[in-house]
This record gives structure tokens, C-alpha cells and sequence, in this order.
């Protein structure tokens, strides 16, 4: 089964698995599932939360861009493998051609694919396997400092 998430925000991992990482964190099933991204990656993801426009567009701008022109769109990013540490996504697209839809599936790392479906408004879904191997509840993510996720 799959879940929508939200997109909680873009932090710095702390502690053994990724301290000083850059991390977005998702949310669904009332768990959150953190995905280590790059720095690149996790300032597209951010401009994209915050909807500021970059002086130039950013690759993830630029195939949203390219996507529409060739008259296809995106209707939704899947996170839905997890092994070994990587996670694997799928954008999940259609190409229209006088009014019939033909589907696509492509690969996509997780943080493209979250980054684009910020630019496009469209679900991101997790799988339960996904979420049952990489989820944590909200209290993991709470600061003894008294800053939260």
C-alpha cells in the first residue's frame, strides 16, 4: 500500500547516521522518514518549499519546463524501495497526444523526484515497506534543546 506525505522540511542530520548531512524529512502515516540528500539537492528542495525562483533555473526547473512543452505532465513521485541505505523513487508521468494519454515511469533519485513534485504540486507516495524499515515517530526528531522537527 502507498501513503501521500508531506514534505516536513529540510534540516542537518545529527547523531551516527548522518551527522552534518543535509536531510529532508517526510511525513507520512504519522511517522517521519528521513532521506539524506546532497547540499545541491537540498536547496532545490528548499526554493522550492519557501516558492522562491532562483536568478536562473535550476535542472529540476528546467525539465518541469520541458516536461510541459513537450505536452506531458507529472502526476505523482513514488518513494518505494529501500535497500541497503538507498532509497529508489519513480516519477509516474503522461504524454498527451490529441487528447489520449499515454503513461511513462521513470527512475528517479528520491531527492529529484521530491524536488520536482514540490515545482508541480503533485503526491508524493511512500510504500509501506519503505516506511515500515525507515520510519520513525515524531519524538525522534525532537531536540533535548527544545528545538523540534
Amino acid at each position: 500500500m502507498a501513503h501521500e506525505a508531506v514534505v516536513e522540511g529540510v534540516g542537518v542530520g545529527v547523531g551516527e547516521e548522518g551527522s552534518g548531512a543535509p536531510v529532508v524529512i517526510l511525513e507520512a502515516r504519522e511517522e517521519f522518514v528521513p532521506i539524506f540528500v546532497s547540499s545541491d539537492q537540498a536547496q532545490s528542495i528548499q526554493l522550492a518549499l519557501a516558492g522562491e525562483p532562483f536568478e536562473r533555473p535550476l535542472t529540476h526547473d528546467l525539465l518541469v519546463d520541458m516536461v510541459a512543452e513537450f505536452g506531458a505532465a507529472i502526476d505523482r513521485v513514488r518513494i518505494d524501495d529501500l535497500a541497503d541505505g538507498t532509497y529508489y523513487g519513480k516519477i509516474d508521468a503522461e504524454q498527451y497526444d490529441e487528447g489520449d494519454a499515454t503513461p511513462a515511469v521513470f527512475d528517479a533519485r528520491p531527492s529529484d523526484a521530491i524536488a520536482i513534485a514540490l515545482r508541480v504540486d503533485c503526491p508524493i507516495v511512500l510504500g509501506d515497506g519503505v516506511i515500515d524499515e525507515a520510519g520513525r515517530p515524531p519524538e525522534a526528531f525532537e531536540d533535548p534543546d527544545g528545538f523540534d522537527a
